[in-house]
């Protein structure tokens, strides 16, 4: 067993959100989110099948779901999205990366 650091390996420059699997099970998925300046396409919502508790390590980020509720997020804040409430990323901060902890149940 090693430890892993979640802020190692950050890419600078990065031209599309990078998305790392940490950990998966049956009914778990654990992920790694990297954005700077990347945001959702203006047709597109994610509708997921299941539950998902996202957190900003570093950063900031404006969520937006169908019902026009903007959600800001800052280093430290978490929402949990249940499972097909339709959400998208309007913002995330284009001078430096922004970090999600995003874990799928």
């Amino acid at each position: 067993m090693k430890s892993q650091n979640i802020f190692a390996n950050v890419p600078y420059n990065i031209e599309h959100e990078l998305f790392e699997l940490l950990i998966k099970s049956n009914t778990v998925k654990i992920e790694r989110i990297v954005s700077k300046g990347q945001k959702s396409p203006k047709s597109a919502w994610y509708d997921q099948k299941k539950n998902e508790w996202i957190m900003v390590l570093k950063g900031k980020a404006e969520l937006l779901f169908e019902d026009q509720t903007l959600v800001q997020l800052n280093e430290g804040d978490y929402i949990n999205i249940p499972s097909h409430k339709k959400h998208k990323v309007s913002w995330t901060d284009p001078k430096t990366e922004t970090i999600w902890l995003a874990v799928h149940y």
